[in-house]
């Protein structure tokens, strides 16, 4: 688990544009229990979320459609929700950081961490901005 003061940055970067933690397994399912799409961002301390996937996820937001909902759980600090949204996930192994849009509670667009590293946020932000396109 990872210290507070270290992680509290990097939720702040997601929550000051809107996204809402997620603690708990029942925060979880009640999130994508909701009618909509949702957007779950697992965040991370790694260097591909500061670099690519937060900046990212927040550029994505810029897009006339967007999720009805997006949500946040925290890699290596609320292992429970973690390990739920995760189970949200499957067929796709854990990974993190790593983003997934649900529709109506189904998965219908995943980016796993091979598809962030590497890559610039903005190409992140056009992944995702086509994926609100077709099902936002």
């Amino acid at each position: 688990m990872y210290p507070a003061e270290l992680v509290k940055p990097m939720r702040e970067d997601l929550t000051n544009v809107g996204f809402e933690e997620l603690h708990t397994p029942e925060a979880v399912d009640a999130a994508l229990a909701k009618e909509g799409t949702t957007l779950v961002v697992v965040n991370s301390v790694c260097g591909c979320a500061a670099a690519n996937a937060r900046p990212g996820a927040r550029m994505s937001l810029q897009n006339e459609k967007r999720p009805t909902n997006i949500v946040t759980v925290f890699a290596g600090v609320d292992k429970e929700a973690v390990d739920t949204a995760r189970g949200y996930m499957v067929p796709f192994p854990p990974s993190s950081p790593s983003m997934a849009l649900f529709k109506d509670g189904e998965l219908v667009h995943m980016l796993e961490r091979h598809h962030i590293e590497g890559r610039p946020a903005e190409l992140i932000a056009e992944n995702l901005i086509d994926a609100y396109n077709e099902h936002c």
